[in-house]
């Protein structure tokens, strides 16, 4: 068993046992499955983010091997990404809560707890409407900067996301937001995988997703040529010509997303 509470939890949970604890957290629900739940709770004012697995089932594992799919086996794979993000100076959540027990990958319960990044607005959402009602240039190019450095170290760091999409990067608005002066973090790790070096494999694939789901807000040649440069940190000559291939790809991948989006809409 491994458990790990911080405050206010550590308090909170005196003298009980914290995986019957959690499971008693109230508050609003955004995700109720049979092996996994995901809500936010609120405890003396400031608002936490829970997830609790409680084992997939042989099944599901193997069905997911037999797919060439890693599934997700419980709270750690969040927690291991978190930290190696922090090492690696990638703003990210804050765990303040951690649980595991039990030997069996099938059966196993854990959680992690999350402050709440608040006041925040994802990058989704604030780029919205983009298309009829451009942002500031300046303010653009910052965010495309950004977003670029984060997921090169990320992956550099040996992380790869798994859901990179551009609604799990998060500005906080706690104060306004300008060119110079923006503060962005990089959430919903629960997917994510960590190792020493990050595949290519998967680092092809976050970035197909997060090109996939910026296709909407007018990014022009020049945003992606500028995404490039910062992402790989190299002369743009050198990134057109040694990754060819891949920028290929990109472009053919997200365009399949997209025709599948168009089709299925939410259920994608």
């Amino acid at each position: 068993m491994k458990l790990k509470l911080d405050e206010p939890f550590a308090s909170l949970w005196a003298g009980q046992d914290a995986f019957v604890a959690v499971e008693q957290l109230q508050g609003e629900v955004y995700r109720e499955l049979e092996a996994r739940r995901t809500l936010r709770t609120e405890v003396a004012g400031r608002g936490y983010f829970v997830k609790i697995h409680r084992g997939v089932g042989w099944a599901e594992i193997f069905k997911n091997w037999l797919t060439a799919k890693a599934p997700v086996l419980g709270a750690e794979q969040e927690l291991l990404a978190i930290e190696r993000l922090q090492q690696h100076k990638i703003a990210t959540m804050t765990a303040v809560g951690f649980g595991m027990r039990g030997n069996n990958p099938a059966q196993q319960h854990s959680f992690i707890i999350t402050e709440e990044l608040a006041p925040t607005i994802s990058l989704e959402d604030y780029s919205l409407n983009w298309r009829s009602q451009p942002p500031e240039p300046a303010l653009k190019r910052a965010l495309i900067a950004r977003v670029a450095q984060m997921v090169g170290a990320m992956h550099r760091a040996g992380v790869n996301h798994r859901d990179c999409y551009i609604c799990h990067f998060l500005l906080h608005t706690d104060q306004p937001i300008s060119a110079e002066s923006f503060r962005l973090s990089v959430i919903d790790l629960h997917r994510a995988q960590t190792r020493d070096k990050t595949p290519k494999r998967w680092r092809n694939k976050d970035l197909a997703a997060l090109y996939f789901s910026a296709l909407d807000i007018g990014l022009t040649q020049r945003d992606k040529l500028r995404f490039l440069r910062e992402y790989f940190q190299r002369p743009l000559v050198d990134i057109l010509h040694d990754e060819a291939e891949l920028l290929a790809w990109l472009e053919s991948k997200a365009a399949k997303l997209y025709a599948r989006k168009e089709r299925y809409g939410d259920a994608l």
